[in-house]
């Protein structure tokens, strides 16, 4: 049976921010901030817009697990970092590397990338992820 977390319905609702890195700005703080979210972490305010962050950014530090929740196992190892953005900072999952050639300093990139996939919905669910720039 499909969960209504995961319905057609409400992933293609939220499609926009699953393919591309948006959060909010306040008009009164003037502070950016992610996830997105109608108001203000900071100040509270609800005078908020949506805002498209970033695509490259300095990974400030990141953790590796070597047994991840269920429906990531195929991602081993899954790794999460926290990542500056200038205007703010994430955490997101990293790609296309071993934790061995991440350090902390080094410039990400944003991607799109498979996250999940439903067997049982039959719905595979994309979203961004960040991996090493490739230097040319």
């Amino acid at each position: 049976m499909l969960s209504m977390e995961y319905s057609v319905p409400i992933y293609w609702r939220n499609r926009i921010t699953y393919y591309r890195l948006i959060g909010s700005k306040c008009s009164d703080c003037g502070r950016t901030f992610f996830p997105p979210s109608k108001r203000c972490p900071y100040c509270g305010s609800r005078n908020v817009e949506p805002v498209e962050l970033p695509r490259r950014g300095k990974l400030l530090s990141y953790t590796v697990s070597y047994n991840p929740p269920e429906g990531y196992k195929l991602q081993t190892p899954l790794i999460i970092g926290l990542i500056d953005l200038g205007e703010t900072r994430i955490i997101a999952q990293i790609t296309d590397a071993s934790p061995d050639e991440l350090t902390e300093g080094m410039e990400l990139e944003v991607v799109v990338r498979k996250i999940r996939e439903d067997r049982t919905a039959g719905l595979i669910h994309y979203g961004y992820k960040f991996r090493p720039v490739v230097k040319s």
